[in-house]
């Protein structure tokens, strides 16, 4: 699915798409089952991982709620170690920034190593555009790049593609045939890539921490490639998130040990990069010049709101999406923007004003028990659903439906009626214990599954046989054991009164 097509098509067609792609579906729970797997393994080995998310949990949760103090801090730290720094309000300001350091440079090539922000604001669109070669140096990113498409997950951009898929695209760079063989096609990458470097004027990186008490920028790396974007070319720009700072280098370790667990099961990254301003005169690598340029774009309105402050927390391991069951069934494409799993279907509607994400979640709480730093993914989604409802964005037949259920549940003699008409409707539908026909609100449910039928007996039903066989459990017991279960049951009596 092109970038095109996932931004025009609806929810259901997105996701339609990806149901009806075989392929996709069986590489896409292959791969975050092995993620799944090898992160048990991971955490395991560590021992106390509990405590390690709740420390996680609280480095963030001190940061975000001291964001102002943070930023001032890193910033001061950065010029005064030689660094630009930029502040953009939105996408549009970080493009003209960007663009402006572009021109001054007389750039004509540039790499980048993996940057999610810089998908967000589509630099790389603008910089063709205006004739600039700009080229994607992690492998997933470069595979999706030829492909003319849009991440698919988080850490691991072609999570969709087979080798098969990939020898095509690097055989039309090539100009020739390339076997799809793993590590032919790896090492045709690594050649073309290393051209690229010592071409670029510019190298672009993202940003997985910024260090606040010295100003450093951290990178985390498995291929090598962000160390090269980061010292080859003489100048560097850096896309940093404004949420993603860390005080010290004591919290960077703790957020060393939570991402590549939660992200791919390993106890580190292979290459973590600190760069720290600049290049001084007795280094033997290092950019020129570096520009740091610091990007809102939404983030600074979730800054106080109690329900989705959490949500700058965010490390972007991509854990949520390994555990997630919806991404698990349709991947990245479906969620129609950068950011895909359960944390594309919050910050999507934060940032990018796409609400019907909230509702492509099961609600089961996966994403959160997978969060290294316990973001209630699954709280904020039924945040969004219930402002979906307030601001009128539902389906006018959902509302009514809704409002039709209010107004038989709220009737208990109503709701006995309903509930005994539809005990007898249902069986022209039911074949073997469940309903399997495909109509009105139950169409999309059966395609994938079947809905379970409506029991012959109500628990309202045989709630009275069931008082008299308890009442007489009672009489069988001894007159100790009758009087602390009577004492249980007046208690509970009395809470439920009370609420």
């Amino acid at each position: 699915m092109n970038a095109k097509t996932s931004s025009t098509a609806t929810l259901n067609e997105r996701a339609q798409t990806a149901l009806n792609d075989n392929f996709l579906r069986n590489a896409v729970k292959f791969t975050t089952e092995r993620l799944r797997t090898n992160k048990v393994t991971a955490t395991d080995e560590l021992g106390n991982w509990e405590e390690w998310r709740e420390q996680g949990r609280q480095i963030r949760l001190h940061t975000i709620a001291h964001l102002d103090y943070y930023l001032s801090l890193f910033v001061n730290n950065v010029r005064a170690s030689g660094g630009h720094v930029h502040f953009a309000s939105d996408a549009k300001e970080a493009i003209e920034i960007t663009m402006k350091i572009v021109k001054e440079k007389h750039t004509r090539s540039i790499v980048k190593s993996k940057s999610m922000l810089s998908e967000e604001v589509h630099i790389n669109q603008v910089f063709e555009q205006h004739g600039i070669e700009v080229v994607e140096t992690d492998l997933g990113e470069y595979i999706i790049q030829l492909a003319g498409e849009t991440p698919s997950h988080i850490i691991i951009p072609a999570i969709h593609k087979n080798k098969e898929q990939v020898a095509e695209l690097f055989s039309n760079v090539a100009g020739k045939r390339l076997p799809a063989d793993t590590a032919v096609l790896a090492g045709f990458a690594r050649s073309k890539l290393r051209e690229k470097f010592l071409e670029a004027e510019i190298g672009m990186t993202g940003c997985n921490f910024a260090i606040a008490e010295t100003g450093s920028i951290a990178l985390f790396s498995n291929e090598g490639n962000a160390r090269m974007v980061s010292t080859v070319p003489k100048t560097q720009i850096t896309f940093m998130g404004m949420e993603r700072i860390i005080p010290s280098l004591e919290d960077l370790e703790v957020m060393a040990t939570l991402l590549p667990r939660a992200a791919t099961g390993q106890k580190l990254t292979v290459y973590m990069s600190l760069i720290n301003g600049p290049r001084r005169s007795d280094d033997s690598d290092g950019p020129e010049e570096l520009h740091v340029v610091i990007i809102d774009n939404g983030r600074s309105k979730q800054l106080g709101d109690p329900e989705f402050q959490e949500v700058l927390n965010c490390i972007r391991c991509g854990a949520c999406l390994n555990a997630c069951p919806v991404y698990r069934h349709v991947g990245g494409h479906a969620y129609g923007w950068v950011y895909s799993g359960p944390i594309g279907a919050v910050l999507t509607p934060l940032l990018h004003e796409d609400k019907e994400l909230a509702n492509a979640s099961s609600l089961c709480g996966a994403c959160y028990e997978a969060c290294p730093v316990k973001i209630p993914l699954h709280d904020m989604l039924v945040y969004q659903r219930r402002r979906n409802v307030e601001e009128a964005l539902t389906k006018k037949a959902e509302q009514l439906g809704m409002k039709a259920f209010k107004f038989i549940s709220s009737n208990h003699r109503l709701f006995r009626r309903i509930l005994r008409i539809s005990q007898l409707g249902q069986k022209p539908f039911v074949k073997g214990g469940v309903i399997t026909a495909k109509i009105g609100p139950l169409k999309g449910w059966n395609t994938y599954r079947y809905a379970p039928k409506l029991a012959q007996h109500s628990f309202r039903d045989t709630w009275k046989a069931l008082d008299t066989e308890l009442q007489f459990e009672l009489q069988e017991m001894g007159p100790d054991m009758k009087d602390r279960l009577a004492d249980i049951l007046k208690k509970r009596g009395n809470t439920h009164e009370s609420q």
